[in-house]
C-alpha cells in the first residue's frame, strides 16, 4: 500500500529550510538536465521525501511520498478556505502519484475541519495523524510521572488547549488514569458546555480556567496542544516545571531551549521508529526515524495495517482508538520514546535530577518552606541516609558539579559508578569488578585502599592525634615525612613545602624560583602538563588548555620537547631563573626524552645558573621503575615536586623540595618566612598517611615490580601492536605506558564530498568554485578538524569498548586524544597485565575492518 503526507514547516525557519531544499533540488535537475521553463514553475507541494519501502519490526511493508505545502500556520490560517482548496488539490496530486490513503500534518487537517471536511471531498482516506500524536503525548506523560516517582493524585497536571481534538483525549485518558486536571480553555465558553465533553464522573477531578497565569502557582506537570502557539511564558513556571508540547506551533513561548536548568519542555508528540524498521533505503543507518510527528507516524502504521480508512478525524478521539493506534504502532517497532527537548535526546537522569521540585519530605528546606536549622538537619540526614540508584548519582554530578562531563562519560559509556574498591579492582553496587588501568592517573601506586596505609590513618585517628596545628605549633608527623622525602630524593634536598595537590606543588615551585632568583621568568617544554591553576597553566604547554584564560604570566618561555639547541637559546635571556621539565611528558602522551636530555638540560642550567625544577607529580614514586624517574638519567634537581601517589590515594597532599640554600634565598628572613602557607598543607593526618604510603612503596619494592612488569607489558603489547597498523607505538617506562593510535581519517570528508559532487545530478564542482572565497576557507577547515576528529573517536572506541566488553578501565591523555594511558597500579600481576593484553588484542581484532 502506498500512502501521501502532506506536511507543512513549523515556523519560518523551517520554511526557510524548505525552501533551500526546493532551490538545490531545482538547481540540481537543471545542472543535470538543463534549463527547462515548467523546472521553475510555481508548484503547490513541495517533494520532500520518497519512501520507496518501509518494513516495519513485524516484516510488514508500504511505500509513501512526503510532500511539503510551503506555509506556515499563520499564512494558512489568513486564508483558511483557499487553503482548503489547496489540500485537496494537493490529495489529488499524491492520488495521481499512486496514494491510497492521505495524512495531513498540521494546519493542512485543521484548515480541513480537523480533517472531516476534507474527508468528505478527498478520492481517497485521509487521517489527521492526532490519535498517535495523543498516544506519544500521554505515554511521555505516564514515564515522566514514573522517573519522578509521583503519584496521580497528589501532583495535577495543567492541559493547555482544551477542549482542542488532542487536549480533550489526553484529558479523558489521564482523568482514567486518576490524575486531577487543569484545563486552560479559550476564554467565553460556558463551563457547562466545558464539561459536557467529558464523563460527568471526571468532573469532579476537574478545574477549568480561561487564564494562563492561574496556572502557574498551580502545576508543575503542563501537556500542551493549542491551534495558535505560544500560550505559556516559560519565565513565569514553577521551578521543577515539565511541560510537554504536544502539538506544533510550540505552545511555549521560546523557539530556543529556554535558559533555565530549573524546567524542561519536552517535545511531545513525536514516535521514534526502533532498529527493526526500515524506512527505504538506509545507508550508514542514517534515516529519518527519530522524533517522527506523529500524524505522519499514524499514517505510515495505517498503510503498513493495509488500512485504507478515515482516521483521526473531528473533535472527539475516542480514547480506546487512541490506545488501539498507539498499541498498533508499538507492534510495529514505532515508540514514543526516546523523549528529546528541542530535538536532543533526553533520559531518566535529564528529568530525574528535578525530583526535588516533588517530594517535599526530603526537601522542603531547599524549596523555602521551611528554613529552621530542624529542617536543613533533616535534609542533609535524608541526602546521606540515601542509598540511590547509579542514575541519581549521575543525575547529582549532572546538577551540581559538572553536566558536560557526565554527558561526555555518557556518550562513551563509560558513566560508571562505584561503590567498593580493593587493590587494581573497582566494583558497581551490583557488585560487578572492573581492572582499573588508569589508577587516578598516576594516584594510586598501591592500589585502591591499601591496608597497611588505611591501618595507620585509623590509628592515628582513633589516638585523637591532632592535625590542624600548623602555624601554632609544630605538627610532629609532617616533620618525620619531611625528613624521609629529603633522605630518599634526589639531589640535596633540604626543604619541603607541603600543599594538597599537584598543581599546588607546581605552583610552590614557581614561587620559590621567582623569590630565589629574583627573575620571573621560566622556560617549559610544548606539550608539557603542570596542573591547571593560573600559575601552572602558564607553563603548560598545550594551548587547549589555556586558550580561555589568557592573559597567562608573563616572562614564561616556551621550547619544543627535546630541543637543546632552543633551550640553550632561551637561557640566554636575563629574565630567566628556572627550567621547568618532567622526566616523561604523562598528559602529553607518554613521550620519554631522547637519551641525555635530561643531563644536557641540567649541564645548561648549571652553566647559566638557573634553577632546574623537576616536575615528578606523575612519574614519582615507583612508577617508571625507579623511585623517582630522574634518577633514569642521575639527574638531582634543585626543585622537586611530588603529589598524587604520595598519600597512597587516601588523602590530598602536594610537597615541593628544595635545596635548603634556595629557600633560604627565598624565604630565610623575617618578613618572608610566612609569605607562602596553605591552610591545609602539612596537616599530621596527611604526614601519617604518606609516611605510610613511602614505606609500602619501599618495602613492597614496587619501584623494582614496575620495571619487571612495566618491561613484560610493554613488549607483549608491541607483539599485539605489530599486527595492526593503527597502533603507531607503544611508548613508555615501567608502568607508565601509552599506546598511540593513527587511524588516520585525512582526505576522509573531503573526498566524499568530491563524491557526491560527482554522483549527484548535475555539476556540482562547477557550483563549488563559485562559491565565495571565505565559505570555502571554512568548509575546508571543518573538513580537516572533523577528519581529526574521527581519528580521536576510533581512539575512544577502544576505551568504550574495554570498558563495556572487558571490564577494564582506561582513559585518554590530557594533551592527546589519540593515546591511551596505561597506569595501573603498581601492584598489579602478571595475570592482570595478561588480561589486558588479551582484551587489548581482542579489540585491535574486532576493529580492524580497516587497518588504515
Amino acid at each position: 500500500m502506498k500512502f501521501g503526507f502532506i506536511a507543512h514547516p513549523t515556523s519560518v525557519g523551517l520554511k526557510r529550510y524548505v525552501k533551500m531544499l526546493d532551490l538545490l533540488q531545482r538547481n540540481s535537475t537543471e545542472l543535470h538536465s538543463g534549463y527547462k521553463r515548467e523546472l521553475w514553475r510555481r508548484e503547490n507541494l513541495v517533494p520532500f521525501m520518497n519512501f520507496a519501502k518501509i518494513t516495519s519490526a513485524t516484516g510488514a511493508t508500504c511505500e509513501g511520498v512526503i510532500k511539503y505545502m510551503p506555509l506556515v500556520a499563520d499564512e494558512m490560517l489568513a486564508d483558511a478556505r483557499t487553503i482548503a482548496g489547496r489540500v485537496l488539490q494537493g490529495i489529488d496530486e499524491l492520488v495521481a502519484d499512486g496514494a491510497e490513503l492521505v495524512g495531513l500534518g498540521g494546519f493542512t487537517s485543521i484548515v480541513g475541519r480537523r480533517g472531516e471536511a476534507t474527508a468528505e471531498k478527498s478520492p481517497v482516506p485521509v487521517t489527521s495523524g492526532n490519535s498517535l500524536t495523543t498516544y506519544a503525548g500521554y505515554k511521555a506523560l505516564l514515564q515522566i510521572q514514573s522517573w519522578l516517582d509521583i503519584q496521580a493524585d497528589r501532583e495535577p497536571v495543567a492541559i493547555v488547549g482544551y477542549p482542542g481534538s488532542i487536549c480533550l483525549a489526553l484529558s479523558r485518558l489521564l482523568l482514567a488514569q486518576g490524575f486531577s486536571l487543569h484545563l486552560l480553555h479559550r476564554p467565553g465558553h460556558e463551563r457547562a458546555e466545558l464539561l459536557s465533553h467529558l464523563p460527568e464522573q471526571y468532573h469532579s477531578q476537574v478545574t477549568l480556567t480561561g487564564d494562563a497565569g492561574e496556572l502557574y502557582a498551580r502545576c508543575k506537570l503542563f501537556i500542551a496542544a493549542t491551534s495558535a502557539g505560544g500560550v505559556i511564558d516559560p519565565a513565569r513556571l514553577q521551578p521543577g516545571s515539565i511541560f510537554i508540547d504536544v502539538a506544533l506551533p510550540r505552545d511555549i513561548q521560546a523557539d530556543t531551549r529556554p535558559d533555565r536548568d530549573d524546567i524542561l519542555i519536552i517535545d511531545g508528540g513525536c514516535v521514534t521508529a526502533s532498529d527493526e524498521v526500515k524506512l527505504g533505503g538506509e545507508s550508514l543507518n542514517v534515516t529519518i526515524k527519530q522524533q517522527m510527528n506523529g500524524c505522519m507516524a499514524e499514517t505510515i502504521v495505517l498503510a503498513l495495517e493495509n488500512r485504507r480508512e478515515n482516521f483521526s478525524l473531528g473533535r472527539y478521539l475516542a480514547p480506546e482508538k487512541v490506545l488501539e493506534i498507539g498499541e498498533i504502532a508499538e507492534r510495529h517497532g514505532f515508540f514514543a520514546y526516546p523523549l528529546a527537548s528541542y530535538g536532543e535526546r533526553i533520559d531518566r537522569q535529564t528529568v530525574s535530577h528535578l525530583k526535588r521540585y516533588y517530594h517535599h519530605e526530603i526537601y522542603a528546606g531547599e524549596r523555602g518552606e521551611a528554613t529552621q536549622n530542624s529542617s536543613r538537619l533533616a535534609f542533609v540526614d535524608a541526602i546521606i541516609a540515601q542509598e540511590p540508584a547509579r542514575e541519581d548519582t549521575l543525575d547529582r554530578y549532572h546538577q551540581y558539579v559538572n553536566p558536560m562531563m557526565v554527558d561526555f562519560l555518557k556518550l562513551q559509556h563509560c558513566d560508571n559508578v562505584f561503590r567498593h574498591a580493593a587493590g587494581t579492582q573497582l566494583f558497581t553496587g551490583e557488585g560487578e569488578a572492573f581492572l582499573d588501568m588508569v589508577a587516578g592517573y598516576g594516584c594510586l601506586n598501591l592500589g585502591h585502599n591499601p591496608q597497611p596505609v588505611v591501618d595507620a590513618l585509623k590509628s592515628y585517628l582513633d589516638a585523637q592525634g591532632p592535625n590542624f596545628i600548623q602555624y601554632i605549633s609544630v605538627p610532629e608527623q609532617t616533620a618525620k615525612l619531611a625528613e624521609v622525602l629529603c633522605h630518599l630524593a634526589p639531589g640535596k634536598m633540604g626543604r619541603v613545602f607541603f600543599s594538597n595537590s599537584g598543581t599546588e606543588a607546581v605552583e610552590a615551585a614557581m614561587k620559590i624560583a621567582k623569590a630565589a632568583t629574583g627573575k620571573p621568568g621560566i622556560v617549559y617544554l610544548q606539550n608539557s602538563y603542570h596542573g591547571k591553576t593560573l600559575g601552572a597553566l602558564s607553563i603548560t604547554g598545550r594551548d587547549k588548555h589555556r586558550r580561555y584564560f589568557k592573559p597567562l604570566l608573563e616572562a614564561m618561555v616556551e621550547t619544543p620537547f627535546g630541543d637543546l639547541d632552543a633551550l640553550r637559546q632561551a637561557l640566554t635571556r636575563d629574565d630567566i631563573g628556572a627550567v621547568m621539565i618532567e622526566p616523561i611528558q604523562g598528559e602529553g602522551g607518554v613521550h620519554i626524552p631522547p637519551e641525555g636530555y635530561l643531563q644536557a638540560v641540567q649541564q645548561l642550567c648549571r652553566q647559566h645558573g638557573v634553577l632546574l625544577m623537576v616536575d615528578e607529580v606523575q612519574t614519582g614514586l615507583g612508577r617508571t621503575g625507579k623511585l623517582f624517574a630522574c634518577e633514569w638519567e642521575g639527574i638531582e634537581p634543585d626543585v622537586l615536586m611530588l603529589s598524587k601517589s604520595l598519600s597512597g590515594g587516601l588523602i590530598p597532599i602536594g610537597a615541593t623540595l628544595c635545596r635548603a640554600d634556595i629557600w633560604q634565598q627565598a624565604y630565610g628572613t623575617a618578613d618572608r618566612f610566612l609569605v607562602h602557607s596553605s591552610t591545609y598543607g602539612g596537616g599530621n593526618v596527611a604526614s601519617v598517611v604518606a609516611l605510610s604510603a613511602l614505606r609500602e612503596i619501599l618495602a613492597q619494592d614496587l619501584a623494582g615490580h614496575a620495571e619487571r612488569m612495566g618491561a613484560y607489558f610493554k613488549q607483549a603489547l608491541s607483539e599485539v601492536a605489530a599486527r595492526y597498523p593503527f597502533v603507531a607505538e607503544i611508548r613508555g617506562r615501567g608502568l607508565m605506558l601509552g599506546i598511540q593510535f593513527d587511524q588516520t581519517f585525512a582526505g576522509a570528508v573531503s573526498a566524499s564530498a568530491r563524491e557526491f559532487a560527482t554522483r549527484l545530478p548535475g555539476d556540482w564542482h562547477t557550483t563549488w568554485k563559485f562559491l565565495p572565497d571565505p565559505v570555502q576557507a571554512h568548509l575546508r577547515a571543518a573538513m580537516e578538524r572533523m577528519e581529526q576528529s574521527l581519528g580521536e573517536m576510533f581512539c575512544m572506541k577502544f576505551v568504550t569498548k574495554l570498558c563495556q566488553d572487558h571490564k577494564i578501565l582506561t582513559f585518554i591523555t590530557a594533551n592527546s586524544s589519540t593515546v591511551i594511558r596505561i597506569q595501573p597500579p603498581l601492584i598489579i600481576s602478571k595475570a592482570e597485565i595478561d588480561r589486558f593484553v588479551t582484551a587489548f588484542a581482542a579489540v585491535c581484532d574486532e576493529l580492524s575492518t580497516f587497518l588504515k
